[in-house]
């Protein structure tokens, strides 16, 4: 892994079964189309409208805005959550 992408999102209440809905759906489409990143999605312990997109890139051209299908996925989930969107590049030697 090179750089990381963190998509993180908290649901209203009422919003939270739809958006699991549409990540279930987003998350199958996106594996079938995307073989160079690896995508997975994670739900906060004890805080069931939390989740949050990891997106692992395996390249170092992360630019400060993320990758295209990074910002489409934080463009697209804010009409069902609130979502922080944020770029994490991975540190050499380590």
């Amino acid at each position: 892994m090179k750089f990381l992408e963190i998509i993180e999102l908290r649901a209203s209440g009422n919003r939270r079964d739809l958006l699991a809905s549409q990540l279930q759906g987003i998350i199958s489409i996106l594996e079938k189309k995307s073989s160079r990143q690896e995508i997975k999605i994670y739900t906060r312990v004890l805080v069931d409208s939390d989740y949050s997109i990891m997106l692992y890139h395996d390249t170092m051209k992360s630019g400060t805005e993320g990758s295209r299908l990074g910002l489409h996925l934080a463009s697209a989930l804010k009409a069902y959550c609130l979502v922080n969107h944020s770029i994490w590049n991975e540190l050499d030697g380590m």
